[in-house]
């Protein structure tokens, strides 16, 4: 799978580009440009471009000092690797990242940046890669499937590279964080036949937590909705699944619904009585929220540091 360019991955953020716009409500009195625009990120991010490369340098510096990742297949398709960026401390916890590019784009390669945080935080740091839904029949099943056999894979082999698997924690950003709310939603004894409580803490940024307006936003152009999917994957409608403390973020530069989305789904995991804390990061955008996982001083790095009662 190649690295996607930061142009490459601008267009495939921006529905907006192709919407219609009429005056009838489509979702929340939206019409439906405002709903694609709100789904989109290049109006609401115009510096799109140069965070996205920005990941991508800073990447490439945390490998140039940690040095190149352990590399693991947890299956047999060609994409179905993970990257391990290994921490000194024996029987360390374990961050899995789960990575955005809304579902269409990116690789491990370009998420490494918030690496160093955990490893000199006495932390492992994982970053699976996984398919694009074009290649996978405009389907978010096979997606969620190879992510939970990623985390599977953590679980069962963590002694392969000095982890703790009673200490797995996950994080995710934009798509990478809907996903991540997937998996910390699941039925993991069911599913996968592994404890219900092996995320043992989730921080969820800037993610979509309830599929239906998304469905009907353009991004439904690109992935084929059916009821069942828009059900299974809207993690707000499993929390009877939820099992780890959960920290949801967002900027205050996002989109419209991006934001609603965290402040409800924060609320319903409030509400359900499960443990959640909410951010909101003042002055950032969707994408430069995720930069401050990279900063043990930043607002994600002491939130997800924190959580996993480790410090930099």
């Amino acid at each position: 799978m190649a690295l996607a360019s930061a142009a490459t991955l601008s267009t495939s953020l921006t529905g907006c580009a192709v919407s219609k716009a009429t005056d009838v409500p489509v979702w929340l009195g939206m019409n439906q440009k405002d709903l694609d625009d709100a789904y989109s990120q290049f109006i609401y991010a115009p510096n799109i471009g140069q965070v996205i490369d920005r990941w991508a340098t800073n990447s490439a510096l945390a490998r140039s000092r940690l040095g190149s990742p352990l590399r693991f297949t947890y299956g047999s398709g060609s994409v179905e690797a993970l990257d391990v960026f290994p921490t000194a401390v024996p029987n360390a916890p374990i961050n899995i990242f789960i990575h955005g590019g809304a579902w269409q784009q990116g690789t491990a390669e370009s998420y490494a940046f918030p690496a160093e945080v955990f490893v000199n935080a006495g932390a492992h740091y994982v970053v699976p890669d996984f398919s694009w839904i074009q290649d996978v029949g405009d389907s978010l099943y096979p997606i969620a499937d190879q992510i939970r056999r990623a985390i599977a894979w953590v679980y069962q082999n963590a002694e392969q590279f000095g982890g703790d698997a009673d200490r797995i924690y996950l994080s995710g950003h934009s798509s990478g964080g809907h996903l991540a709310g997937v998996m910390l939603t699941t039925d993991w004894e069911k599913e996968a036949g592994l404890p219900a409580d092996v995320l043992k803490g989730g921080l969820c940024c800037s993610g979509m937590f309830d599929l239906k307006p998304v469905r009907l936003s353009s991004r439904g152009e690109y992935v084929k909705f059916t009821d069942e999917m828009e059900d299974a994957f809207s993690p707000i409608r499993h929390l009877d699944n939820l099992q780890a403390p959960l920290i949801v973020a967002y900027g205050s530069y996002e989109t419209p619904e991006f934001k609603r989305q965290s402040r409800d789904f924060a609320k319903a995991v409030a509400d359900a009585g499960k443990e959640v804390q909410l951010i909101m990061a003042e002055n950032y955008n969707h994408f430069e929220i995720i930069e401050t996982l990279a900063n043990p001083f930043g607002i994600l790095g002491r939130a997800a540091l924190g959580q996993m009662n480790i410090a930099n």
